[in-house]
């Protein structure tokens, strides 16, 4: 039981639950249950495969960040000795074989999502983190993709809404740079941009609502969602320290959530917008128990 603590904690799943929101906004999005009788199986597989694909990349964050966490975060799983480092490399494995067998499972063209998030995510882990703008745009390619794995379960809407996939990346990106000032502190321009890159994804979520004649549902979420993260993020300008910007981080990454009920609405999707804010509770239950940056 203590190993599995170990193991949830090194997974982040306050953040996979975020995940799980991405690929259900992109579900609604698609129109899939509008079809008609749909089957769950594939909402199923698509879930499993962002767990594992999340979950795995989180994980191997942490193996090719071990030696610098022994000395910015020892408190982490891997540097504490909670776990060593192949335990940890072997459940990477695990996961991101998971995530790809089960998007594989459903469909070719979700398994090569699937495969690109896999590839995007190492490389973020290995190398473009390391770059101030290489590597908010690369972990922002991860999630825009991971919204279009949600689509990906209608192939037609697929063709016609990939581009949606720049949202996320956006908000993504903005989360991303962000979080480079959590360890030592930022300076208050990288915060502005963020804060402006943040007012970006929120007109879009609501042009998108405005010309699907959704906008009164959206706005309601997008409102809760702009509470969530500016408010943080304002304290942060007010006072640019590692701990400030560590709660403005939290807050962008669980906020997900609602920015994906938002697009559910968006698209008409009311119950699936339901649904997916439902999931807040339980990540900010989950961000108590375990770290989410």
């Amino acid at each position: 039981m203590k190993k599995a603590l170990i193991f949830l904690r090194l997974m982040r799943p306050a953040n996979i639950v975020t995940s799980v929101a991405d690929v259900l906004a992109g579900i609604a999005i698609s129109g899939y249950f509008l079809l008609g009788d749909q089957e769950f199986l594939p909402v199923f597989l698509l879930c499993l495969s962002t767990i594992g694909l999340y979950g795995g990349g989180i994980v191997f964050n942490d193996v090719f960040d071990a030696d610098l966490d022994r000395i910015e975060r020892p408190e982490r799983a891997i540097p504490s000795g909670a776990i060593s480092k192949k335990e940890a490399t072997l459940l990477g494995i695990v996961l991101l074989c998971i995530g790809m067998f089960a998007a594989f499972a459903f469909s070719l063209r979700s398994g090569i999502i699937a495969f690109l998030i896999l590839v995007f995510a190492l490389v973020y882990n290995k190398f473009s983190k390391h770059y101030a703008f290489l590597g908010p745009l690369n972990m922002g390619v991860c999630r825009g993709m991971n919204l279009l794995l949600g689509v990906s379960i209608v192939s037609i809407s697929l063709q016609s809404l990939y581009l949606l996939g720049l949202i996320p990346l956006i908000y993504i990106f903005s989360i991303t740079m962000i979080s480079q000032g959590e360890v030592h502190g930022s300076s208050k321009k990288k915060l502005y941009a963020g804060a402006f890159l943040y007012e970006i994804v929120i007109g879009a979520i609501l042009y998108a609502a405005f010309l699907q004649q959704n906008i009164f549902y959206s706005a309601l979420f997008v409102v809760l969602f702009a509470w969530m993260i500016f408010k943080p993020l304002f304290a942060a300008i007010k006072d640019p320290i590692g701990k400030n910007i560590g709660k403005a981080v939290k807050a962008g990454v669980i906020s997900l959530i609602l920015m994906d009920a938002a697009w559910a609405a968006a698209y008409g999707q009311i119950f699936f917008a339901m649904l997916i804010a439902m999931l807040l509770p339980l990540s900010l239950w989950l961000a108590k128990r375990f770290a989410v940056t």
